[in-house]
């Protein structure tokens, strides 16, 4: 089932959560090619501010300080929208529904509240779905096969999340229904990065 030609009139939207990794700008990659329009969402919580994270640490004072978010919307073209969540946050640490991992941290919750969040974006920009980078057996806690289905049932996404590194192990999304991206298995395919061309596997089986 081929993805539907996009044209300037019925181009189809997807806001992409951005953390600024490796994954999250395979995906929003995966979506470009196909001729969908992205643009990225990444939310401020207080935690994880990674310059000032490597500011303070005496093993990562001399990498580079950035924000790596930005820097990945920057290399992919992509605008970037960076919304404080720091206040609403806080409840998910303090009192998580589904409890902590390893090092007291929200994971499926947090999960959840940023997909919420996304999904609430969403809706207000008139986009017509939402993507991950999320990778199946990745993360112990939010990313196992028993536990994605949960981030899309409590954050109220549903079929409009689609994980495209890991699709075709999860139940079909209403993007890949309607024929606005492509769920033919595939294996490999080179992906033109910042740096350079890299050879990358992702599968949607």
């Amino acid at each position: 089932m081929a993805a539907n030609p996009a044209t300037v009139t019925n181009q189809r939207k997807a806001v992409a959560l951005v953390s600024g990794g490796l994954d999250s700008m395979l995906a929003v990659k995966v979506i470009q090619e196909q001729g969908i329009h992205v643009e990225g969402i990444n939310f401020f919580t207080g935690f994880c501010v990674e310059g000032h994270t490597h500011a303070i640490r005496k093993k990562d004072r001399d990498r580079p300080k950035r924000n790596n978010a930005l820097w990945v919307a920057e290399q992919l073209g992509i605008k970037l929208h960076i919304i404080d969540v720091s206040e609403d946050y806080k409840d998910v640490v303090i009192n998580p529904k589904h409890g902590y991992g390893a090092n007291l941290n929200p994971c499926l919750d947090c999960k959840s509240f940023m997909v919420h969040g996304a999904l609430e974006w969403l809706k207000k920009n008139n986009f017509d779905f939402m993507i991950t980078g999320e990778v199946m057996g990745q993360r112990p806690m939010s990313q196992r096969k028993d536990t994605m289905p949960i981030v899309s049932e409590e954050s109220g996404a549903d079929d409009l999340l689609l994980r495209p590194l890991c699709a075709r192990l999860l139940p079909e999304t209403k993007p890949e229904r309607e024929g606005w991206v492509d769920r033919e298995p595939v294996s490999y395919t080179h992906l033109t990065l910042p740096t350079n061309t890299v050879t990358c596997r992702y599968r949607w089986w």
